[in-house]
């Protein structure tokens, strides 16, 4: 029987070997993707805790192409999803996705496909998962996999808790016996269970790598002058490099000075155009620019191995934030930078947002019922419906300050009552409502549409099964014509009902997933409020104490913040390297515990007086004390007298 088992072990690893690089080109796993994959094949439920640049999609890519069937993957990230379907099929690996933008009927197409399309994978997102529409066809679908991106997403105690992935659980009961792998790159101990309870794991199976990146060098410079240290790290490191920034107007003007210095340098926002941001990310990909300056939009599914730096011109609002954005340095495991740049003005600013980010819960019901009238919704009414949303145009309209009405919507989102998406730029889409007989048909009786029609089908493939992408440019300069000539076209055989024809469009969107509630009757707990005011004022500290820290070790603090225990000093970041610089030795901090070991036993001792008691060079005494305080082996108390805590 073991020798059975060890066969199948050896049969299941080749055959993986042999997805791995046919469709990948690769011959062997990176570290803990095996394992993942291993289990997961097993049929246990999985919980993989990866940091970014790990390669999480290869773990339920792989493993989902071995069994028959769809894998069903679910995830907030829209540009992320339309990527990996991309990627998936230049591979010529069928995949299909939906999200809140497309229209009923595309949804219905979809949906047809992943039950008899012989598709690979569906990627939804989680708002998804509640409708009628889906919950009555995934029971028709041969699910072999549930993968879940982004899953600290389901815990109220993750830092981007959204309720449409509690909608998740209700998949176990339609698949019993099919695993589920949740994935993330960030989570701490709390979140890493709530994770695992929330989707109601047979039992706990965490596979984690750990968060320690040898080759990331972690540095805080504190400066008034952020634009000269940008420049002194560009320089230095003379590599490939991203620049993040809180604000989209903040993007350009950096780049702009960057290039006036002759850096080879551009921006990255959410705001632009779809054929921008590709054309943007491909130069920096193939090093044609140096530095990309960007907001926190820039980053999912970019996996470009040979950034040497990423530096951070703004507070993060969160540890697991800045752990994400300064992991994509140094991917191909040699030294890279993660730089901070920080002053005492960020710390008022991240002060402030406090209160921005927590508008009072009377503002909040305001703006519910400002967006419901906007969209003229009756009460009970709404539900499941979708809408273009202008933040600018709603603010205006009803005299709110813009940030307190995204922040009052996220926090409705929180309670479950909305979602609201990112920009998405949707391109032109068309699908044939007729059969090929009845199109045949049509063209004899309208010869005028004859040759577009030909055009159409020449040009793109799947127009009769599911909506094809198309591009009226692109048919414009085939046909020898404009494109205004083609949108005409198109729109006279939308409106024949030969083809449905959605233009391109670009915007957010607002989904009521409930039906509009008086403002009386729309609840946001204050219990939950406060909770996640406490929570966001905590990870808040933490990044401020991360950049004010003159004495723990960078990567220490890191690794402590994601419950990881017996950490050393990396040697590698500023404050180590100082330490190194100031000549304080593991002997003299030992020398100094012994001795303040023996004092501490004698008497109660303020910090001033031990400083007086302990060597000659009182700087160097003071550094060490602090080194103790700040690595938790001892405290001080309200009488300001040093305690032992070991």
């Amino acid at each position: 029987m073991f020798e059975s088992k060890k066969f199948e072990s050896v049969k299941a690893l080749s055959r993986i070997l042999e997805i791995l690089e046919k469709y990948w080109g690769y011959k062997s796993f990176r570290p803990l993707q095996e394992d993942i994959i291993n289990s997961v094949l097993e049929g246990k439920d999985t919980l993989a805790l990866m940091p970014t640049g790990g390669g999480k999609s290869i773990t339920f890519q792989v493993p989902a192409l071995v069994n028959d069937g769809i894998c069903l993957v679910i995830t907030p990230l829209i540009a992320l999803m339309k990527d990996q379907v991309e990627n998936l099929k230049q591979k010529g690996i069928r995949a299909l996705a939906i999200n809140s933008g497309l229209s009923r009927a595309e949804i219905d197409i979809t949906l047809e496909n992943a039950v008899f399309g012989n598709f690979k994978f569906l990627y939804i997102s989680p708002e998804r998962i509640e409708t009628d529409i889906f919950l009555k066809r995934v029971e028709r679908m041969n699910i072999n996999l549930i993968a879940i991106d982004e899953a600290h997403c389901i815990s109220q105690w993750g830092y981007d808790f959204r309720p449409s992935y509690l909608n998740i659980a209700q998949l176990r009961p339609l698949f019993p016996e099919i695993p589920i792998l949740a994935l993330t790159a960030t989570a701490t101990k709390d979140v890493v269970d709530d994770i695992q309870d929330k989707l109601n794991f047979k039992q706990k199976n965490l596979l984690q790598k750990s968060f320690k990146r040898d080759n990331l060098v972690y540095y805080v410079r504190k400066t008034e002058d952020k634009f000269k240290a940008t420049t002194d790290v560009i320089n230095w490191t003379k590599g490939s490099g991203i620049i993040y920034v809180r604000s989209r107007k903040k993007t350009q003007e950096i780049s702009k000075t960057l290039q006036r210095q002759g850096i080879k340098a551009d921006f990255y926002h959410a705001g632009l155009s779809s054929e921008d941001r590709t054309y943007k990310q491909d130069r920096w990909k193939e090093n044609k620019i140096q530095v990309i300056v960007a907001t926190n939009a820039f980053g999912m599914g970019i996996d470009k191995p040979d950034v040497r730096f990423v530096i951070h011109l703004d507070l993060p609002d969160t540890l697991e934030e800045y752990f994400q954005e300064a992991g994509r340095a140094g991917r191909d495991e040699k030294k890279a930078f993660a730089f901070l740049l920080y002053n005492n003005v960020d710390k008022a600013n991240a002060e402030r947002r406090i209160s921005t980010n927590f508008p009072d819960i009377p503002t909040i019901k305001r703006v519910y019922t400002a967006l419901c009238n906007y969209y003229k919704l009756a009460i009970g009414a709404g539900k499941g419906i979708v809408y273009d949303f202008n933040l600018i145009d709603f603010s205006t309209t009803y005299q709110f300050n813009k940030l307190i009405v995204y922040n009052s919507l996220k926090f409705i989102e929180k309670e479950g009552y909305l979602e609201v998406t990112d920009e998405l730029q949707n391109p032109s889409k068309v699908h044939f409502l007729v059969n090929r007989d009845d199109l045949y048909k049509f063209q004899l009786k309208n010869s005028q549409f004859d040759s577009f029609i030909k055009l159409l089908l020449r040009s793109y493939t799947g127009l009769f099964s599911e909506y094809a992408i198309i591009d009226e440019e692109w048919l414009a300069k085939q046909a020898k014509t404009n494109r205004n000539v083609i949108y005409q076209y198109l729109l006279k055989l939308s409106n024949s009902k030969i083809i449905n024809y959605i233009p391109q469009k670009k915007t957010p969107l607002v989904i009521f997933t409930e039906e509009r509630l008086d403002e009386k009757n729309l609840v946001i707990s204050k219990d939950n409020y406060e909770k996640r005011k406490e929570r966001y004022v905590w990870r808040l500290r933490q990044m401020i104490h991360y950049a004010n820290s003159e004495f723990e070790c960078r990567n220490e603090i890191l690794l402590q913040y994601f419950g990881e225990k017996d950490t050393k000093p990396c040697g590698e970041c500023d404050v180590c390297r100082a330490k190194k610089e100031q000549t304080i030795t593991d002997d003299e901090i030992k020398l100094v515990e012994e001795k303040l070991k023996l004092l501490l036993a004698e008497q109660d001792i303020t910090t001033n007086q031990t400083i007086d008691k302990l060597g000659k060079d009182k700087k160097k005494t003071i550094r060490i004390i602090q080194w103790l305080i700040d690595n938790k082996k001892i405290e001080v108390d309200s009488n300001d007298c040093l305690v032992w805590k070991e």
